[in-house]
């Protein structure tokens, strides 16, 4: 009961990061460039502080954080860019469509033991999925879009995998995401997006890469050894449905009966995946 308490936690986190993403980059309050960059940095202040105020230090250097940084920067700006020209949803979809099928492949690559009701809730779950965030009358995706989407969820899938090794989930994350920033500094420079940020815009950065981000990528990362890599693949699934009913929520959007059919089929799919039982 602890790890699936803590894995709803996660999954929160994340959806809260879908939706301060919207909140900021739909209504032209900050770029997408800024966004990544300040995500980026707050999150780095925040969890190097808390490192060194437990008297550890950020391991800026080591085994696999090229790997684990390099991800988290694919990830990063590879998602805050590609909603310039893609509907939320069809983002989303590409985006845990992607994570899914690279975690997939790493759990069979790594030798875990993926049973047919995992591959068959995951299914389920998808389908649910793309019947929920498929815009109506959509066309083909934006080609760069979708391209840049596909980017982060390859770079999502490959950070999760990493993090299934991390000994230190606090400092590890601290460490990606410092190691991280000045990718984003980079594209940030080149895109120059950083002059109409508004206050709303450079608080849900702020926001999104000290808590929802940074913290929730911390626990992620703890929670991550005990999921293996199959079941975190699925659990990620259900993060768009909670960002749909977030939407709801807080962003007064309005909910509706492919809304909630589509959303019990993708957590159906989640439960049958994560379900113990035969």
């Amino acid at each position: 009961m602890r790890l699936a308490a803590l894995t709803a936690l996660v999954l929160v986190a994340f959806a809260a990061n879908s939706i301060l993403n919207r909140l900021a980059l739909a209504g032209g309050d900050i770029g997408p460039a800024a966004f990544a960059a300040l995500r980026l940095g707050a999150g780095a202040a925040v969890l190097s502080l808390l490192v060194v105020a437990r008297g550890g230090r950020v391991p800026l250097a080591g085994p696999g954080r090229a790997i684990g940084a390099g991800a988290l920067a694919l990830y990063m700006i590879g998602f805050s860019f590609a909603y310039l020209t893609l509907d939320a949803g069809l983002g989303a979809l590409i985006l845990f469509g992607g994570v899914q099928v690279t975690m997939f492949a790493g759990a069979v690559l790594g030798g875990e033991a993926v049973p047919l009701r995992r591959w068959a809730g995951g299914g389920i779950a998808l389908a649910g999925l793309a019947a929920l965030l498929w815009p109506a009358g959509a066309g083909a995706p934006d080609p760069a879009g979708a391209l840049l989407m596909a980017a982060a969820a390859l770079g999502w899938g490959l950070y999760s995998l990493a993090g299934r090794r991390a000994a230190d989930p606090l400092a590890a994350t601290a460490a990606n995401f410092a190691v991280a920033l000045p990718a984003a500094l980079a594209a940030l420079a080149v895109a120059r997006d950083a002059a109409g940020a508004t206050p709303l815009g450079i608080a849900a950065a702020i926001v999104s890469g000290a808590v929802t981000s940074g913290l929730g990528y911390a626990l992620w990362y703890s929670v991550l050894p005990r999921l293996g890599a199959s079941r975190a693949a699925v659990a990620q699934l259900a993060v768009p449905v909670i960002a749909v009913a977030g939407g709801v929520a807080f962003l007064g959007e309005a909910p509706t009966a492919r809304m909630l059919v589509a959303g019990a089929v993708v957590l159906g799919g989640v439960w049958l995946s994560l379900s113990r039982r035969s």
